[in-house]
């Protein structure tokens, strides 16, 4: 296998692990294809302030919901997480918004008949 195959088959397992991790966080997965009951109880143990959200654009209202939430009091300054470190947490919110942006668009048709028939995802304290 030469240099230039085995840079190709790299970069593209790295994508699709990228991929892979970035559905697995998107909001829009989180809102559109789990029950309400999901996608409510992690907005409520993020402690997050918001108290509904409306199904079109859910996505991308998930990750602002999710990042508009408290401070957990068990973690330290020390702890190095995604969620604490705002400085490296950046590109993978804003992947997390275009990609949920995106997926939004897509499944616009569907979100909106799910918010004429359901309303919006409530988060019950």
């Amino acid at each position: 296998m030469g240099q230039k195959e085995l840079y190709v088959r790299s970069t593209s397992i790295v994508a699709c692990l990228a991929a892979v991790l970035a559905l697995a966080g998107c909001g829009t997965i989180n809102t559109v294809f789990r029950p309400d009951a999901v996608a409510s109880q992690n907005l409520k143990d993020s402690r997050s302030h918001c108290e509904n959200v409306p199904r079109i654009y859910s996505g991308v209202i998930y990750g602002f919901c999710s990042l508009n939430g408290e401070p957990r009091p068990e973690k330290s300054l020390k702890d190095q997480s995604v969620s604490d470190a705002a400085g490296n947490a950046f590109p993978v919110f804003t992947i997390d918004f275009v990609a949920s942006g995106v997926l939004d668009t897509l499944v616009l048709p569907y979100t909106i008949y799910r918010q004429n028939k359901d309303g919006s995802i409530e988060i019950f304290r």
